[in-house]
C-alpha cells in the first residue's frame, strides 16, 4: 500500500491507515467520488469505521498528487481514462470529457476515481502449469471469466513461469512478449515493469493490441504472446498471424462460458480457426478454472 499512499489525500489515508494491516491486503479497491463517502472494495473482516467524504479539496490534492503538479506529464493517461503508479496499481478516472475532432483528448473537472490495487499472487498458475504444456510445447489457451475473477492475475503469473522455465519439471525457459494495451498486466511506469516477471519477458505497454501483437512478431521474436481482453475483430486477426507464424498465443476473455463468448464474432471466428487448444472457464476468485481441450482437426469441437 506504500506506493497508494503516496497520492492519497490526507484525510483518507489516514482512514485507511485505520484499517488493521489484515484488512489492507485484503482491499482491491477504494473509490472515491466528490461529495459522497469513501468506498473500500474487498474488506473481509468486520471493522468498521466511519467513512470520509471525499470533497473537491481532497479531489484536487490527489490529482496534484498523481501528476506530481504538472497535468501536462499526464495528457495521454487522461485520454485513456486511467493512471498507472508505481507497482502496478491503476487509478481510473471519471469526469467532463474534452473532444477534439470527434476523438478523445482528455478529461477535466475529474468527479471521481477508482484506485484498483495490483495484487501479483506469485504461484496461482502452479495447478495450471500440467494443462497448459502439453506435448512439450505451450498451447494457444483463452481464460474465460467474469470481471474480478483473476484472469489477468493468472495471466501475469503464466508469464513469469514461461519466462522462468521449471527446469525441474522439464519445461524450459521460454521468450514471453506481453502486449499491455491497458497497462494491468505488467503495469509498466517508464517503460519498466512494475511486477516480478523472468528475465525474457518483454512488454510493449500502452498500445493497441492488433497493432502490438504485430510489432513483437517482427522484432523480438517471441516463443509465447500473452495479451489480455481480446475482443475486437482486428484482434482476432492479429492473433492468427501470430498462430501461422508458430508463436504461442495466451489470452483472456471476458465472458462466464465457452457457450457464451462464442457468440461474439471475434472469438467464433478464432474458433472455426481452431486458434485455441485449451480453454479455461473461471468463475470465482481464487477458483481452480474448468479446463476444456478443443480437438484441432475437428474446429469447436470439445475433447472429453
Amino acid at each position: 500500500m506504500r506506493e497508494i499512499f503516496h497520492i492519497l489525500p490526507t484525510i483518507i489515508k489516514d482512514y485507511v491507515e485505520r484499517y488493521p494491516a489484515e484488512d489492507r491486503e485484503n482491499m482491491e479497491e477504494i473509490r472515491l467520488r466528490i461529495g459522497r463517502p469513501v468506498e473500500i472494495v474487498g474488506l473481509k473482516s468486520k471493522t468498521k469505521n466511519h467513512p470520509p467524504i471525499f470533497t473537491e479539496k481532497d479531489a484536487s490534492q490527489m490529482m496534484s498528487l498523481l501528476s506530481q503538479h504538472s497535468l501536462y506529464r499526464l495528457e495521454e493517461e487522461l485520454k485513456r481514462g486511467y493512471i498507472t503508479i508505481p507497482g502496478g496499481h491503476r487509478v481510473g478516472i471519471a469526469g467532463r470529457v474534452v473532444m477534439d475532432k470527434g476523438h478523445v483528448k482528455g478529461l477535466r473537472e475529474i468527479g471521481s476515481y477508482n484506485i484498483r490495487i495490483a495484487k501479483e499472487k506469485q504461484g496461482v498458475s502452479d495447478d495450471y502449469i500440467r494443462e497448459l504444456y502439453r506435448r512439450n510445447h505451450w498451447t494457444n489457451t483463452l481464460i474465460i471469466g467474469p470481471p474480478k475473477t483473476g484472469k489477468t492475475t493468472l495471466l501475469r503469473d503464466l508469464a513469469r513461469k514461461i519466462s522462468l522455465g521449471m527446469p525441474q519439471i522439464g519445461i524450459p525457459a521460454k521468450n514471453v512478449a506481453i502486449v499491455d494495451e491497458r497497462s494491468e498486466i505488467a503495469g509498466c511506469i517508464h517503460g519498466i515493469p512494475q511486477h516480478h516477471f523472468g528475465t525474457k519477458v518483454d512488454v510493449l505497454d500502452a498500445c493497441p493490441k492488433a497493432e502490438g501483437m504485430m510489432m513483437m512478431i517482427r522484432s523480438m521474436s517471441p516463443d509465447v504472446l500473452v495479451v489480455d481482453e481480446i475482443g475486437r475483430e482486428e484482434d482476432g486477426r492479429a492473433m492468427m498471424e501470430a498462430i501461422y507464424a508458430g508463436v504461442t498465443v495466451i489470452s483472456t476473455v471476458h465472458g462466464t462460458t465457452l457457450e457464451n463468448v462464442k457468440k461474439r464474432p471475434t472469438i467464433k471466428a478464432l474458433l472455426e480457426e481452431s486458434a485455441f487448444e485449451t480453454i479455461i472457464e473461471i468463475s470465482a476468485v481464487g477458483k481452480k478454472g474448468v479446463f476444456k481441450y478443443l480437438d484441432k482437426t475437428e474446429p469447436g469441437v470439445i475433447s472429453r
